[in-house]
């Protein structure tokens, strides 16, 4: 089975994964440098959290300025349109930022909303 790494900049380590976890995202694992953390997402997904400055050293360029620009939108698949606004509403709730209603496209339906550091997420359900 493949994995799925999903990396990310943040500025407050402790703060981010708080957000993350009230998302239900779980086995938070600090990592022996102390700038990166570790949150199971699923089976084959991990987020890792890295500070800003660690990102940084690790990509070779700065990190993007998430107040004018997209680098990329996390998509994570979700059981049912009531579990897609749940996940969007527990975000709200827990500092982020609602994208809006969700959104129906045929058999998909999607919500978006922005992390603590200005990520783009969405939770998509996919019916039939």
């Amino acid at each position: 089975m493949s994995m799925t790494f999903i990396n990310l900049p943040v500025r407050d380590l402790t703060n981010a994964a708080e957000f993350y976890r009230a998302l239900g995202f779980a086995s938070d694992q600090a990592e022996p440098d102390g700038g990166t953390r570790v949150l199971t997402v699923s089976e084959s997904t991990r987020l890792v959290l890295h500070l800003r400055s660690g990102f940084e050293s690790y990509t070779g360029v700065a990190v993007t300025d998430t107040q004018t620009s997209r680098e990329v939108v996390v998509g994570l698949s979700a059981p049912s349109r009531e579990r897609v606004d749940e996940l969007v509403d527990l975000a709200a709730v827990a500092g982020g930022e609602s994208l809006g209603p969700g959104m129906a496209n045929g058999p998909m339906y999607m919500r978006g909303f922005r992390d603590l550091d200005g990520h783009q997420w969405s939770f998509i359900h996919m019916a039939g």
